[in-house]
């Protein structure tokens, strides 16, 4: 399970697994529950690409990002780290 730390939101973590480039799994701490709730169950089974693609930029009133912006930021991180390796 991976783990990252989202800034500029509401939710305190967002835990997730990847296996061969699918999300499997999502979970976020604190946050809106049924919104992230939503958005986990519509994100499991998705390519990490296609995830990314669909929720980077999306801002949550002012705030210049979101708890979907940020677990985009969160795959986009793990997917760069792992094409270094």
């Amino acid at each position: 399970m991976n783990t990252y730390i989202p800034s500029g939101v509401c939710s305190k973590k967002i835990e997730f697994l990847i296996e061969d480039n699918i999300v499997k799994e999502i979970h976020f701490q604190s946050g809106c529950p049924g919104n992230l709730q939503g958005v986990s169950r519509l994100a499991e089974g998705m390519a990490v690409d296609a995830v990314i693609t669909k929720l980077k930029g999306i801002r949550c009133g002012a705030k210049a990002t979101s708890c979907p912006d940020q677990l985009a930021q969160a795959l986009e991180q793990l997917t760069s780290k792992n094409s270094l390796e």
